[in-house]
């Protein structure tokens, strides 16, 4: 199935700041996904033969469904099996099956792309929300990919769809800390895996209709190492906390699995909250939103796009690939925002142009990390 790419960028002259070069670079962003791919009116109809319930909901779903900006998404079974997971233990081991297969997938084609040997590795984040293994997936993939036996080893749980932007993040953090060095960034999202068959609120329903499954992996390197790198310098990186707005969005976890938390104030709080980060961030590097010339944004839904879009003032081609990422995987939580870069990086913008890769999640909170090319 084919969908339209959005066009290239626009040539502007890159923006007068400050001599690059210092940070860690981006050598590779590669995106695996499962091969069961569907249409969204397809996988709506098949939640309500899957899970009979009332019928008020079912319309609720057709109606999310269709408004969600989705057109295709990846699942992790084919659509028939949903029913037979059996509760939370069946759906973690298909989440850590599938995990481990996606994971070595992406890392192997990302390293591949960046011309790096697994046993280069010096260190790997793995970031998930969708799934518990203990050993965590890094671990478990570390022989498997042919790591070094002394790589460091960073797993995180709980950022949600923020966290592709502070796996960035912490590994600028560490990368500046060792400049000779590698890194590896891998998430693992499966969604489909925590739909709750007998969850009819609101939240549960869009859940359904908007989150799809899939890897990411990301190369970096640090600065002594990436002479021959083209891809973005990581300049700088800033997380926020936002007061009284735990309850906005998360987990309820039980018995039964992942229930979704996800509040209709998610798009307000990102309009009202995030352009003030931005312009203070941006700022603080003698930037402004008009000096921005590729945006990397977490597509959490439509809404939300408008509302950062709007807040922003940015014009309708600035969140293409954003838009494009949606409509074809469906939000992947941690990995749409490395999805969204992965697209960047194949018609990047001009040398010295600036760059900036934004996501919020569970907290509630943003993070922001500064690209330049």
């Amino acid at each position: 199935m084919t969908h339209s790419r959005p066009p290239a960028f626009a040539e502007r002259p890159p923006p007068q700041w400050g001599p690059g070069g210092a940070g860690p670079r981006v050598a590779a962003v590669r995106v695996a996904v499962p091969p069961h791919q569907y249409r969204q009116e397809d996988i709506t109809a098949a939640h309500a033969e899957l899970f009979p319930g009332p019928a008020s909901a079912h319309r609720a779903l057709r109606r999310f469904s269709a408004n969600a900006g989705v057109v295709t998404r990846n699942l992790s079974l084919p659509l028939e099996e949903y029913a037979t997971l059996g509760g939370f233990t069946g759906a973690n081991r298909v989440w850590l099956r599938t995990a481990l297969e996606l994971g070595e997938q992406a890392v192997n084609e990302a390293l591949s792309a960046a011309g790096v040997a697994p046993d280069e590795v010096d260190v790997v984040i793995s970031t998930t929300v969708t799934g518990l293994a203990v050993p965590s997936l890094e671990a478990r993939l570390a022989q498997r990919i042919g790591l070094r036996q002394d790589v460091k080893r960073i797993p995180l749980f709980g950022l949600g769809c923020a966290a592709g932007a502070a796996g960035i993040a912490r590994l600028h953090d560490y990368l500046r800390a060792f400049p000779d060095q590698v890194g590896v960034l891998l998430g693992v999202e499966l969604c489909s895996l925590t739909v709750q068959s007998r969850d009819w609120s609101t939240a549960g329903l869009v859940a359904a209709g908007l989150f799809g499954d899939g890897a990411a992996a990301l190369v970096a390197v640090g600065e002594r190492r990436a002479r021959d790198v083209h891809g973005p310098e990581v300049v700088a990186t800033r997380s926020r906390l936002y007061p009284d707005t735990a309850d906005v969005m998360g987990w309820q976890i039980g018995a039964h699995g992942f229930g979704i938390v996800l509040s209709p104030e998610v798009p307000s709080v990102a309009e009202r909250e995030l352009p003030k980060d931005v312009t203070a961030f941006l700022a603080d590097h003698g930037l402004t939103v008009g000096d921005v010339t590729a945006w990397i944004c977490h597509p959490g839904g439509p809404r939300v796009i408008d509302a950062v879009q709007r807040a922003l003032d940015l014009p309708e081609q600035a969140l293409a690939h954003t838009r494009h990422s949606l409509a074809t995987r469906g939000n992947l939580s941690s990995v749409s925002v490395l999805d969204v870069l992965r697209a960047t990086l194949e018609a990047p913008p001009a040398p010295g142009s600036a760059g900036l890769l934004t996501a919020m999640g569970p907290g509630f909170a943003s993070e922001l990390v500064l690209l330049r090319w």
